[in-house]
């Protein structure tokens, strides 16, 4: 089984990126311009997964996947959601 714990430090760093910015740090430009822009690199990294899916290149795919992980994890935190949030609205459609 995978070691899914790099999602949770993912998420720690964007966090840290929230109450400590970094000069620099993409993470904080991207909550620095706010939910818009958030919203807006969350829809072009679909819009990239679906073409890598569609280019049937595996690799390509992978990428194109964690680039929209970790911007899913910025905008979790932006509104606040945690991976808990997530798996257990996961685990409720389980059942």
């Amino acid at each position: 089984m995978a070691d899914f714990s790099v999602l949770d430090e993912i998420y720690q760093v964007v966090v840290e990126r929230k109450k400590n910015p970094k000069e620099g740090s993409y993470t904080n430009y991207l909550l620095d311009k706010g939910l818009d822009k958030i919203c807006k690199k969350v829809g072009e990294e679909a819009s990239e997964v679906i073409i890598a899916a569609k280019n049937n290149v595996n690799s390509e795919l992978q990428y194109e996947i964690a680039d929209l992980i970790y911007h899913l994890s910025v905008l979790m935190v932006n509104q606040g959601l945690t991976w808990d949030d997530i798996i257990n609205e996961l685990a409720k459609r389980r059942k």
